[in-house]
């Protein structure tokens, strides 16, 4: 925990200083405090780094195509020349993803997420798949990761403006 203390100040240090104005001065404490809700239940002042990446990852302002290239990039496994996700690293991926909505009482049962591993791994004769393969599962919107796009569309229509005038 203090080590992704340090971080997020670093971080939201560089943010404020691009965009001066815009960032609350305890966005650090507050990002803090949402992950340790999100992944430090008991309170042991420890968090797996990579589930904390993956949340900042989910919950940042970038594209949908950008954050599921990170994730794979965050989970895969080097093979030779390329980077695979494992069916273990996909379960991983989306048992962390899901202890975001959690923290706000919409859990999602290990079945869910056995069911989408399936689903991704569904005709696939290899023990892992390529990014191409995993970037169109997630396109398809699987039911397990639902709320990210939807979270993403809700953000992109509070920069839609239009003319019209409502009575």
């Amino acid at each position: 925990v203090q080590q992704i203390s340090g971080m997020l100040t670093k971080l939201f240090q560089r943010a404020r200083l691009e965009k001066p104005g815009k960032v609350d001065p305890r966005a650090a404490e507050f990002t803090l405090s949402l992950l340790a809700a999100t992944y430090d239940r008991t309170a042991t002042g420890y968090i797996k780094t990579r589930c904390a990446a993956a949340a900042l990852i989910a919950l940042s302002g970038d594209t949908l195509l950008a954050k599921y290239r990170a994730f794979f990039r965050l989970y895969a496994v080097p093979n030779g020349k390329e980077e695979l996700i494992t069916r273990s690293a996909l379960r991983s991926l989306l048992t962390d993803l899901n202890q975001i909505p959690a923290v706000v009482g919409e859990s999602c049962t290990l079945s869910c997420v056995e069911v989408a591993t399936h689903s991704c791994f569904c005709g696939v004769l290899n023990s892992a798949i390529v990014e191409e393969k995993f970037l169109s599962w997630l396109r398809s919107e699987p039911a397990v990761l639902l709320w990210l796009p939807t979270c993403y569309r809700l953000l992109a229509t509070e920069k839609v403006s239009h003319q019209a005038r409502c009575r």
